[in-house]
């Protein structure tokens, strides 16, 4: 696909006021996120094949879903879960914000060269018999979403990984680093894998932040924080929150779909400098 600038996003959307429900990583978890959905109160209906495929939703009134990123790779049906979203979005009952997993997948989209592992490469095999509009529609969808969301008149934020205080309604690139991939060191670990820190552990904010990006068995409050990615795609849940009631609604992933390469739970807090000692 032609190659497209990715434009600065308005993330300060504090006039935007809820009642939300707030919904972790869906990693392509169809099923799962219709049986939510529809837990939740809203209509999810698909119809048509190929060009005509859509999704028709309607939503309890007043309220609107928030999806805290990691829509594709890993799961059944990628394209389903965009195609929903999108649909939900265009129709005025979804905001989404980017994770780390829908930005490789969008870097891929534009020609960009990209390690295709850790689930993307099912996302590309199950695009290919997806039209070229609704590729074309994907990438302007995924170009424009932002790298948190600061809301409620600054009593909530959702982002992928997580975001400091300090960073709430700011575009710079660190802050939408660290939306999309939380506090790491820029090392591997010994699991190979990116080593990652508890951001969570350190935060004394007032703003409820609500994230996903690091898999766990149960959804708890941690200093005025949720991760709500309880491992749908690794046979875990798909959870979300509803706020501002603050109520926690699951349902049990009907598979396991993809191999965890480390335990749930959190990452252990950032070591303290040596002059914080």
């Amino acid at each position: 696909m032609q190659n497209q600038e990715s434009p600065i996003i308005k993330v300060d959307s504090r006039h935007q006021s809820g009642p939300f429900d707030i919904i972790g990583d869906v990693h392509g978890c169809i099923d799962e996120l219709t049986t939510l959905l529809q837990q939740l109160g809203y209509g999810v209906r698909f119809t048509g094949t190929g060009n005509d495929r859509r999704t028709v939703t309607s939503a309890p009134p007043g309220r609107r879903v928030l999806f805290v990123g990691d829509l594709v790779d890993r799961g059944p049906n990628s394209p389903d879960v965009l195609r929903l979203v999108m649909d939900m979005a265009a129709a005025g009952h979804a905001h989404t914000v980017a994770g780390n997993h829908d930005h490789k997948f969008l870097r891929w989209l534009k020609g960009n060269k990209v390690k295709v592992s850790s689930g993307l490469e099912r996302t590309i095999a199950q695009l290919e018999g997806e039209p070229d509009a609704f590729k074309a529609r994907t990438l302007e969808f995924l170009n424009r979403l932002p790298s948190h969301a600061w809301l409620d008149a600054g009593r909530l934020a959702i982002a992928h990984a997580g975001i400091k205080e300090s960073m709430l309604g700011r575009t710079y690139p660190r802050a939408h680093e660290f939306g999309l991939f939380g506090d790491t060191s820029g090392r591997v670990g010994p699991d190979g894998l990116a080593e990652r820190f508890n951001w969570a552990a350190d935060y004394r904010g007032d703003t409820a932040i609500v994230y996903g990006h690091t898999p766990v068995a149960e959804a708890q409050w941690l200093n005025n924080t949720l991760c709500i990615d309880t491992g749908c795609v690794f046979g875990g849940k798909l959870t979300a929150l509803r706020w501002p009631e603050r109520q926690i609604v699951s349902v049990p992933a009907l598979g396991t779909y993809a191999e965890l390469r480390r335990p749930f739970g959190h990452p252990p807090a950032r070591p303290a400098k040596p002059s914080e000692c």
